[in-house]
């Protein structure tokens, strides 16, 4: 419990003392017109009050990232707690405050546009491709669950194929209708459903002060199929560390914030925020899978590891009836809210390709339209190897974001080491997973762990030349 306490205290002193020093090296300016003014258009461009900004950006970057990441994360033992806390704080948050400035920079652009416009227009058309993917992959991933568990929560006749359906159809309506009017609305009430959720088991915890795993005790893998550390922990706990996702939003709330100022709450802060959600859930987990009284508890009420049943299990646990109430509704929620932001993203990156004004609702519906055919066409795929597919695009995207970022900072003379550290340990994060993953070669893991870190090395060596010419 300690160690969770002490997790607990380092993420709000990140916030504080090094979200203040990333914001100084960024270089703030109050006084710079954003594109909420600049563009306003009442559709993407709606500047919109502050705290609803946060609200939207947690909600539209956490999802069941989170949850379901840290909890399956918190089988490799309590060196999770150790990757949310430095993820969040020196990589996740970094990465999203300042692709979310840049973005604010440059009259809120689209991730693949700002990337490219310091990786090079080759590396543009890459991210063009690939941002799409993720966004189609999201779009349809974030459709499965909750169609399933609204399939089973009502009668036979409403199966999960209506379901689906209706869940497509809202997402139809939310990429469409302006910002403000759906998304403005409604996200801040399942966020707030989201952080009380977090907030009472984090209460719960403390109270119940269960018998947990402490630093002290040491950092051995505790995998029960005896998965490495690494890559693997890295790649399962996404959302709660760092995500390449999270860069495609916050151009959407880029779009929305009144002043640079508020950069730092709205996108350094809403990844702390989920860090601390994903150590809530990270601990709530470690209890059940490293406690003898866990155990039993959890055999009793579902005898398997699906996040989900343990998220239902140790809400009713410790929350009762309306706890199990907001677990449902974030489980249903969450995802869908995630799932049409990935759209809206999508919308807005074709809309940028191809240059076209997205305030007629008729060039809104030519550019979705496709989209939503393609994400249908993907959900015909099995779940779990969408998944897979989705976890490793999504971390890859990381990389390009942080070497994007890296590029940036070397340009404008300011210290990359903030971005430079995180992009080469996330090279080796995403190479080695290519090597050692089913999906992948399927190599050992010694082998895959030599392999990436020599391709790692050797992207390091080939920006060392491209600093050199540069600088």
């Amino acid at each position: 419990m300690i160690s969770f306490l002490c997790c607990l205290a380092l993420l709000v002193a990140g916030y504080v003392i090094y979200g203040t020093f990333i914001e100084r090296v960024f270089g703030i300016e109050p006084d710079r017109v954003t594109p909420a003014h600049a563009k306003k258009d009442g559709v993407d461009y709606v500047p919109m009050p502050t705290w609803k900004v946060f609200m939207i950006q947690f909600l539209n970057i956490a999802g069941l990232g989170p949850i379901f990441g840290a909890i399956m994360g918190a089988k490799f033992g309590i060196s999770s707690f150790i990757w949310i806390v430095l993820g969040s704080i020196f990589a996740g948050a970094t990465h999203d405050f300042l692709s979310g400035m840049l973005s604010v920079r440059n009259n809120g652009e689209s991730l693949p546009e700002m990337t490219g416009r310091y990786l090079g227009r080759h590396c543009k058309q890459l991210m063009r491709g690939f941002t799409l993917l993720l966004m189609v992959l999201v779009g349809a991933v974030f459709v499965a669950g909750p169609a399933g568990l609204l399939a089973k929560m009502t009668p036979e006749s409403l199966d999960i194929t209506f379901w689906a359906t209706v869940v497509f159809l809202y997402y139809i309506v939310a990429t469409l209708l302006p910002i403000d009017k759906i998304i403005g609305k409604i996200y801040p009430l399942f966020a707030i459903a989201l952080l009380f959720m977090a907030v009472g088991i984090m209460v719960m915890i403390i109270y119940h002060y269960p018998v947990l795993p402490e630093f002290t005790d040491g950092l051995r893998n505790t995998h029960p199929d005896g998965l490495p550390i690494f890559p693997m922990m890295f790649v399962s706990i996404a959302c709660g560390a760092i995500s390449g996702f999270h860069a495609t939003q916050s151009p959407l709330m880029a779009r929305c914030l009144k002043e640079e100022k508020y950069g730092r709450p709205v996108f350094y802060g809403a990844m702390i925020a989920e860090g601390i959600v994903a150590l809530v859930w990270a601990a709530a987990a470690t209890y059940f899978f490293h406690t003898e009284e866990g155990k039993a508890l959890f055999t009793a009420a579902s005898g398997n590891d699906n996040a989900a049943i343990i998220v239902d299990s140790i809400t009713k646990e410790w929350l009762g009836t309306v706890g199990g109430f907001l677990a449902i509704l974030g489980v249903i929620a969450a995802p869908i809210t995630s799932g049409d932001t990935a759209f809206r993203s999508a919308r807005l990156i074709v809309a940028d390709f191809l240059n076209l004004d997205q305030k007629p609702i008729l060039k809104r519906l030519v550019v979705s339209i496709p989209l939503f055919v393609a994400g249908f066409l993907i959900l015909q795929i099995d779940f779990a190897v969408i998944w897979r597919y989705f976890a490793w695009v999504n971390q890859t995207l990381a990389v390009f974001t942080l070497w994007a970022i890296t590029v940036f900072l070397v340009s404008v003379r300011k210290c990359y080491l903030i971005t430079l550290i995180p992009a080469l340990f996330m090279t080796a994060v995403c190479s080695t997973y290519i090597f050692i993953a089913p999906e992948g070669l399927n190599l050992g893991a010694g082998i895959s762990q030599t392999l990436g870190i020599g391709c790692t090395a050797v992207t390091f060596v080939l920006f060392l030349l491209w600093r050199k010419k540069t600088i």
